[in-house]
């Protein structure tokens, strides 16, 4: 295999603030795996909040046997040696395992999705993400949202009723909100939940701390909505431990190292009866159109990484009616590759 990466810094239309952080741009580290005349690409989303740098990717990559990589390609087997390399470090170990599911497909000529076993024809509609700011703001990123068929806000501060007042008094689409583990007390957090079911809100993320699992699990037995979990959910091992406090999970494809334990905590998710909400970080088209891949085996799909930035290096996926359109191209079906990234 021949290995190339390139440092990339993802700009973001708006300052992206969250109940407790504030950003206007995403490192990432492109991949570019080359194996047998075909080419995967992958990507990895290093958000600062989950402390991965470019410092610590170039480190682990260095560890990397890329040897024992060869088709057909063994993805359990390959999760467990990246991870006894090191621990932590899931959105380097998720680059190589969209790179390796991307070249999968091709030397398979089968698009990823087929090869997971999911139905473009039950895709969900995927949301566009408003985050934290001030009314005027509020308005002017609604005006990025008209094509979109679902809103999800963040809260999580003391202005949570004016933001939702701010959207409600420019659109009606259903509404998803993730709280960020804002909300810190359980009386106050109820009744706050049951306004957000009467103005539409489909479901809440995170709403308190993820350490406070009887917190949570106290909203989720009361709660009109089904609460997620998102920060409580990393890896596919937490998953036990979150059935009774949540009715579902988020899963972001930088957390879950990849496509392959995605795929598998999406079906464990679905044996404990528990919803799926397949999200994303900032990316570019290529760690989007992985979940994408994956989203119609998910109640809803929150993949807008590439509508909130304004330098994604590659085609934007094909999108329609609030959906996207996944084509028939052997792995990601990634468009509008420039080379010149790579060197």
């Amino acid at each position: 295999m021949k290995i190339s990466c390139k440092e990339f810094d993802l700009e973001l239309k708006h300052a992206f603030s969250i109940a407790k952080f504030t950003r206007t741009s995403t490192p990432l580290l492109l991949l570019k795996v080359d194996y047998q005349g075909k080419t995967g690409y992958g990507e990895a989303s290093m958000v600062p909040y989950m402390g991965e740098s470019y410092e610590t990717a170039h480190a682990f990559l260095k560890k990397v046997d890329w040897s024992r990589f060869q088709f057909p390609f063994d993805f359990a087997a390959i999760i467990e040696y990246l991870d006894s390399l090191a621990t932590g470090n899931p959105a380097i170990k998720a680059a190589i395992d969209i790179a390796l599911n991307d070249l999968n497909g091709q030397l398979q000529n089968k698009p990823c999705y087929e090869i997971y076993g999911a139905d473009p024809a039950k895709m969900p509609v995927t949301s566009f993400t408003i985050g934290i700011d001030a009314p005027e703001v509020l308005r002017k990123k609604l005006e990025d949202a008209k094509d979109f068929k679902v809103i999800k806000v963040k809260l999580g501060r003391d202005n949570d009723k004016e933001i939702i007042e701010t959207i409600r008094s420019v659109t009606n689409v259903p509404l998803y909100v993730d709280a960020n583990q804002g909300w810190n007390d359980r009386a106050k957090a109820i009744d706050l939940i049951y306004w957000l079911h009467h103005q539409g809100v489909v479901l809440i993320e995170q709403p308190m701390d993820k350490n406070d699992l009887e917190g949570n699990a106290w909203l989720t037995e009361r709660s009109p909505i089904p609460l997620l979990a998102d920060e409580a959910m990393q890896r596919l091992k937490d998953l036990d431990g979150l059935k009774g406090a949540y009715h579902g999970i988020n899963i972001k494809l930088m957390k879950s190292t990849g496509m392959y334990e995605g795929h598998q905590t999406i079906l464990k998710a679905r044996k404990l009866g528990m919803k799926v909400l397949i999200g994303c970080m900032s990316e570019t088209s290529i760690a989007t159109l992985a979940g994408v891949h994956l989203a119609p085996l998910c109640d809803w799909a929150d993949l807008d990484g590439p509508f909130l930035t304004v330098n994604n290096p590659f085609e934007q996926p094909t999108f329609e009616n609030g959906k996207y359109i996944l084509n028939d191209l052997p792995g990601l079906g990634l468009k509008g590759i420039r080379e010149d990234l790579f060197g």
